[in-house]
């Protein structure tokens, strides 16, 4: 079960990619965001548990600065909605 979820987390981050580099979203998109966010946080919460510290550093990093990103474009929409 904790592969197929491995599996999960980095189609997500691999699908934001791939969209990307499609042209299909930006890489300022919230759902590029959210695809990197969500993907790095179940990969660090697994690598967590393994005690794999390279990669809980690796995704945990990029799980931070895709909130923070997310929450800067959150907050940038919300001054320009009204």
């Amino acid at each position: 079960m904790e592969e197929l979820v491995q599996i999960i987390g980095a189609v997500l981050i691999l699908s934001a990619f791939l969209l990307s580099q499609l042209k299909v979203i930006d890489g300022e998109s919230p759902l590029y965001l959210v695809l990197n966010l969500a993907g790095s946080a179940v990969l660090a919460w697994i690598a967590l548990s393994g005690r794999d510290w390279g990669f809980v550093l690796l995704e945990g990093v990029w799980a931070s600065v895709s909130a923070a990103a997310l929450v800067k474009v959150s907050v940038g929409r919300g001054r320009t909605a009204g």
